[in-house]
């Protein structure tokens, strides 16, 4: 009995065990088809979010070119290399030879890593070479990736590098045009989805869910060639008076397009050195200085307009000094005696100015200073561009007006003077400054036409013989221009020997194509006024960009009497071809 009962419980056991595994295995076969055949989507989903992968795919920034198509700033493509810390640093063995091809310390990157270890994504080297990223790669380290992106490269280095500006390591702008246009410039970057193994390697392109779209070019009124002419003889210019620093800017006269915009020192762009950053200021924009004697051309214009000058009205400027209020004694290089409100102009004659502004209303003054731009933005629409400085007619006392004729006591930057003096060949019209090629000419009649040309033969008197401005001259063109030296500001007073130069001018005076500011500080040695120093630069310059341009001259004998013998009938039929385009575009 007893052993029948001990069988029938062991059948029992093994019944209710063999029903427990059907049972169980019933509900995971019913567990399964649930998942399979119900609920698949959602385990799918989640086994695809641990595998398939959104990523970003780079846009090209928009290529930035001069006028005449050739390349100022280019986006090429690099790869960054990347690793998702909580992989890599399960694999700790491998993290020396990592350090080592990414050229820093195993104990710098694992530590890099830890502070980072909750995060799926860090940067470990940004914009490397493809083929130093696909060494990398090489090593086929857990975790570590590479992505493409684009980096900014400038063709023109420091030549152009205040005009551009540049990027920052994400392409984004944030100096100069990169930062003005950089809505334009930026494509949209695109999104496609793959399939990545454990490692992190794409091992499937599965679908492309937004092509990346480039951004737009942008083709400046900047000429390379001009750029680069006033690079260097700005340079050399510097160099020679052991200056500090200097500014050059050519506009054309009826547009306005900047054509050439430099500074020195400059700094090269392709460099993210932190040293450069004292060097990447835009002088010709950002820089205001008191213009001195260039400022005496609108004083000149207000005092026509007021009825009481003409250019020969005559002014007497002995003994060649005059006293201000409050005691300032104020020279003129001699003493010129009586002086035509030309002459005025030609010998940069400080006492003169003065006489003129005493006979003047000072709203006549400021009115005339205000519609040539003085105290405004030039809206050339550059980044941190300087309005400069002048004050209302309403806080002038009888010194303020008496200085302000003659170029102290208001701030000016490069750039408002070379637009200023573009609307005496302009007709008295004034042209807005643009750095992009093609924009729609905004313009405003600033002065009367006839007066701006009686200004314009003044300002040509200034560099002939007697005047301050002999050595702005270019062979085979008529010039027109006026020099200015000021002293610098300093401590609530003025430096000792401390100087700006300055000389503004124009070219060809027959039919005037070019205007051009040239500015230096500090130039050092027994020479340091706008004549001396600016105006040689304007020359070398001017004769290069109006040959580059292929102006037409205006002296024809005396640039005849400049060319080599044998060249004289090459010359000839060229000068004769030029005339008749010339005439038939009049007539047009």
């Amino acid at each position: 009995m007893r052993m029948h009962a001990r069988n029938v419980n062991a059948r029992s056991r093994l019944l209710a065990v063999a029903g427990v595994l059907a049972l169980a295995t019933l509900a995971l076969v019913a567990r399964a088809g649930w998942l399979q055949l119900l609920h698949n989507d959602f385990y799918q989903r989640q086994g695809d979010a641990r595998f398939l992968r959104d990523i970003p795919i780079a846009a090209s920034r928009g290529s930035i070119l001069d006028r005449n198509g050739e390349p100022l700033a280019v986006s090429t493509p690099v790869a960054s290399i990347w690793a998702n810390p909580q992989e890599l640093l399960q694999a700790t063995d491998r993290i020396p030879a990592l350090a080592k091809a990414l050229a820093i310390s195993p104990d710098a990157l694992l530590q890099r890593l830890a502070q980072r270890a909750e995060r799926e994504f860090v940067y470990l080297r940004r914009h490397m070479s493809p083929d130093a990223a696909q060494a990398i790669l090489a090593l086929q380290i857990p975790g570590v990736a590479a992505q493409r992106e684009f980096r900014r490269f400038y063709p023109a280095g420091a030549v152009a590098a205040h005009v551009l500006g540049f990027t920052n390591i994400d392409d984004v702008g944030q100096e100069g045009l990169e930062l003005a246009f950089n809505d334009w410039l930026t494509g949209k970057p695109g999104v496609k989805r793959v399939i990545r193994d454990r490692l992190g390697r794409v091992v499937e392109n599965v679908d492309l869910l937004r092509a990346a779209e480039p951004g737009r070019d942008l083709v400046l009124s900047i000429d390379r060639r001009l750029q680069y002419l006033a690079y260097r003889e700005l340079g050399a210019g510097l160099r020679e008076h052991d200056a500090s620093a200097g500014s050059a800017v050519i506009i054309d006269v009826v547009s306005g397009e900047i054509l050439a915009l430099v500074n020195l020192p400059s700094y090269n762009p392709n460099s993210r050195d932190s040293d450069i950053l004292n060097a990447q200021r835009n002088r010709a924009l950002t820089d205001v200085f008191e213009p001195g004697s260039v400022m005496k051309a609108f004083t000149a214009v207000a005092a026509m307009e007021s009825g009481k000058f003409t250019p020969d009205t005559l002014i007497a400027t002995s003994p060649g000094y005059t006293t201000l209020r409050g005691g300032y004694t104020i020279h003129d290089f001699k003493d010129y005696g009586t002086l035509s409100m030309a002459g005025v102009l030609i010998k940069s004659s400080n006492v003169g100015a003065i006489k003129i502004a005493d006979q003047l209303g000072a709203e006549q003054q400021y009115s005339a200073y205000r519609r040539f731009g003085l105290g405004q933005s030039t809206g050339s629409g550059f980044p941190g561009e300087s309005a400069g400085v002048l004050p209302a007619a309403s806080a002038w006392g009888p010194v303020e007006k008496q200085t302000i004729a003659y170029g102290y006591g208001v701030s000016v930057t490069a750039l408002q003077l070379a637009r200023a003096y573009a609307a005496f060949g302009n007709g008295g019209v004034l042209p807005t400054p643009t750095f992009v090629k093609g924009t729609p000419p905004a313009q405003r009649t600033v002065v009367d036409r006839a007066i701006a040309g009686k200004m314009l033969a003044i300002l040509e008197a200034v560099t002939g013989e007697g005047g301050t401005a002999t050595r702005s001259n270019v062979t085979g063109y008529r010039v027109a221009g006026k020099t200015g030296t000021s002293r610098k500001a300093s401590g609530g007073g003025y430096a000792d020997k401390r100087y700006v130069a300055v000389f503004v001018g124009l070219a060809p005076v027959s039919r005037p194509r070019l205007a051009m500011a040239v500015v230096i500080n500090d130039p050092k040695g027994e020479e340091y006024g706008g004549g001396a120093v600016a105006a040689p630069v304007f020359r070398r310059i001017m004769t290069g960009a109006l040959r580059v341009l292929a102006v037409p001259p205006d002296r024809i004998e005396q640039w005849y009497a400049s060319m080599p013998a044998e060249s004289a009938p090459a010359i000839a039929a060229r000068a004769a071809a030029n005339a008749s385009t010339a005439k038939t575009g009049a007539a047009l």
